[in-house]
C-alpha cells in the first residue's frame, strides 16, 4: 500500500473514448497487483457501463484489486455544501422567493464535478490505494474545474478574513435595514472548510505523484484542441505525461475508403508525435467491438502500453519551478505549444499574471520573488522564463 498513490487523470474532447482508456488503465493496474480506485468527475457516469458492473456511492469491487466509485452527488453535496446552501436559501426566502426557486438558485455551478473531486481527495486520504484513476469530464469542463481551486484561493485569502470581521460589525445594521439574515460563524467556517478541501484537491492533482493523459483521435479538430489543452493544463501547473491516440485504423485492406482513413490518420499521428515530443504517444487500434468488462479492458491496456510502465512516477521538470543563481531568481513555467503572440505577462504587486490564449493564471509570488522586480522574460523551448532581480519598481508590466 502506498502512502502517496499514483494519480492519473484522463481527459479529452467528448467522444474520443477517454472513459474506455481510463477503465483499461485502471484494470491493467489491478491485474499488476496494484490496489486501484477508478472514479469519474463526468456526470455521465459511463465508467460502470465500461466495466460491466453497477456503480455504487462507496468504492465497490469491480474486479480483483479494482474498485469503482460512482459518487452520490446529492449526499456528498449535502455534506460539503449543505450549510452554505441552507443559508443562501434562507436569505432568498426572506426576500420573498418560494422554497423551490430558492433551492434551484443556490445549486453551485459545476457542483457535481467539484463534489467528485472532494470525495476523491477523501479517498486518497484513507491511504487504501496504490493507484487512483480519474475519468475526467470533457476538456473544457476539466479545465474550468482544475482552475477553480487556485482561483477560489485568490478570492478567499483576500475576502474571507475581512468578510468575517465586517459581518460581525454590520450584522445589527443589516438585520435592521435590509431585514435579512447575515451569515453566522458556522456558515463562514463551512466556506473555509470547502476552500481548504479544494486546495487539498489542488495539492493532490498538481503534486509530484499525479499527471494527466490526453486522449485524442487522429483528426484535425481533435488534435488542435488537444494541443490547446496541453498548453492550458501546463499553465495551471498540471503535468501531462502522455498522449493516447484512440481508434487508429490498422494498415492493410484494399478498399479505397479505408486507405483514405489510414493515410489521413497517419498524417495526423505524425503531427501529434512531432507536436507533443518528448511525451510518449500510445496508440489504440480501432477495435471491431467495444471492450466491456475486466478481461477485454485488461487486454486493451496491455496493447495500449506495451512494454512501458504506465504507473511509474512522472519524470522531468515540473510545470512550475523557481531557481536562484547569485542575485538572480528565475521562475520557469511550462507553456508547451504556446504561440509567442498569444502569451502575455504582467506584474501587479505581489502577483504575476500569465495569459496564454483564452486562459489566465494569477500566480501569487513567494516572498523571495515578491521583493524583486522583473528583469526580463522569454518564451523558449516550451517554457516561459521570468528573471527577477533585486531593486527597482516591481509593479510594472513585464
Amino acid at each position: 500500500m502506498s502512502a502517496s498513490p499514483r494519480v492519473l487523470l484522463f481527459t479529452g474532447k467528448g467522444g474520443v473514448g477517454k472513459t474506455t482508456v481510463a477503465a483499461a488503465t485502471a484494470t491493467l493496474a489491478a491485474r499488476r497487483g496494484l490496489k486501484t480506485l477508478v472514479v469519474s468527475t463526468d456526470t455521465a457516469h459511463s465508467l460502470a457501463d465500461a466495466l460491466g458492473v453497477p456503480g455504487t456511492p462507496e468504492p465497490s469491487q469491480a474486479a480483483p484489486g479494482l474498485f469503482l466509485q460512482q459518487v452520490d452527488t446529492q449526499r456528498a453535496l449535502e455534506r460539503h455544501w449543505g450549510e452554505l446552501q441552507r443559508y443562501a436559501e434562507g436569505v432568498l426566502a426572506e426576500l420573498g422567493l418560494d422554497s423551490v426557486t430558492a433551492e434551484e438558485l443556490t445549486v453551485l455551478p459545476g457542483a457535481e464535478e467539484v463534489i467528485a473531486l472532494l470525495e476523491l481527495r477523501d479517498q486518497v486520504d484513507t491511504g487504501r490505494w496504490d493507484v487512483v484513476v480519474i475519468d475526467c469530464a470533457p476538456t473544457a469542463e476539466t479545465l474550468r474545474l482544475l482552475a477553480l481551486p487556485e482561483a477560489l484561493d485568490w478570492h478567499v485569502n483576500r475576502l474571507l478574513p475581512s468578510a468575517r470581521r465586517l459581518m460581525r460589525a454590520l450584522a445589527p445594521v443589516i438585520r435592521h435595514v435590509a431585514r435579512v439574515s447575515v451569515p453566522e460563524d458556522g456558515v463562514m467556517s463551512a466556506a473555509e472548510r470547502m476552500h481548504t478541501g479544494l486546495m487539498g484537491v489542488r495539492e493532490l492533482l498538481a503534486g509530484p505523484h499525479a499527471s494527466v493523459r490526453l486522449v485524442l483521435t487522429p483528426e484535425a479538430v481533435v488534435v488542435a484542441e488537444a494541443r490547446r489543452t496541453y498548453t492550458s493544463l501546463s499553465l495551471y501547473g498540471y503535468r501531462v505525461d502522455g498522449v493516447i491516440a484512440n481508434r487508429v485504423f490498422p494498415e492493410g485492406g484494399s478498399d479505397e475508403w479505408r486507405r483514405g482513413w489510414v493515410e489521413a490518420q497517419a498524417r495526423h499521428l505524425a503531427s501529434v508525435r512531432e507536436s507533443f515530443a518528448p511525451l510518449p504517444v500510445h496508440t489504440v487500434p480501432y477495435l471491431p467491438a467495444e471492450p466491456v468488462g475486466a478481461t477485454a479492458l485488461a487486454a486493451l491496456g496491455e496493447e495500449l502500453y506495451g512494454a512501458a510502465d504506465p504507473f511509474a512516477p512522472p519524470t522531468g521538470e515540473p510545470p512550475l519551478s523557481i531557481t536562484a543563481e547569485d542575485d538572480t531568481h528565475e521562475l520557469s513555467l511550462a507553456l508547451p505549444l504556446a504561440d509567442k503572440q498569444d502569451v502575455d505577462l504582467a506584474r501587479k504587486g505581489d502577483e504575476l499574471i500569465v495569459t496564454a490564449g483564452s486562459y489566465r493564471r494569477v500566480l501569487a509570488l513567494p516572498a523571495a520573488l515578491a521583493r524583486r522586480s522583473v528583469h526580463d522574460a522569454a518564451l523558449r523551448d516550451g517554457r516561459l522564463r521570468v528573471r527577477f532581480q533585486a531593486g527597482g519598481a516591481h509593479d510594472r508590466e513585464a
